[in-house]
């Protein structure tokens, strides 16, 4: 992949699902509390995108390619009256890294997110992911003051 590729963005579909299961993989395996396992992924992939009131997954395409990903969850903001959803699976293929292609993708997913009529875009990030922190500030993403807890069911 170079700079100059021209690059497509736009929803995902099914025929899309074995490249973003392969897009997680490499995800799942940097983080620090998930792991890769393709079975969970396939399903989760499936459903979100048989079921688009649930969210919608974006993508970013070279030559047909799938090269990055991101999904927008929705949910309901008693606090804002309306639609906000949860932006997450953020991946660029590790061959296309440093090129501005998650920016490109990043910038597509808020223009989207505006024309579904969401309100506010959440995101988790690990502490230490110093590029990805820097990318969503470049965007207007600010730290918030809440603290992320989680019980595993």
């Amino acid at each position: 992949m170079t700079a100059h590729a021209t690059l497509q963005f736009e929803p995902a579909t099914l025929a899309d699902l074995p490249a973003l299961c392969a897009l997680l993989a490499q995800l799942f395996a940097q983080e620090h509390e998930f792991s890769p396992d393709h079975t969970a992924q396939q399903q989760g992939l499936s459903h979100i995108l048989q079921h688009p009131d649930i969210g919608h997954i974006l993508v970013a395409r070279q030559q047909g390619q799938v090269i990055a990903m991101v999904s927008l969850l929705f949910t309901i903001s008693t606090a804002l009256g309306g639609r906000v959803a949860l932006l997450e699976d953020m991946v660029v293929d590790q061959t296309c890294r440093g090129l501005g292609i998650g920016s490109q993708l990043l910038t597509f997913a808020i223009a989207h997110a505006r024309q579904q009529a969401i309100q506010r875009l959440t995101l988790l990030t690990d502490q230490d992911n110093q590029a990805g922190q820097h990318l969503y500030r470049k965007h207007g993403f600010q730290p918030s003051g809440m603290q992320v807890w989680r019980l595993i069911l």
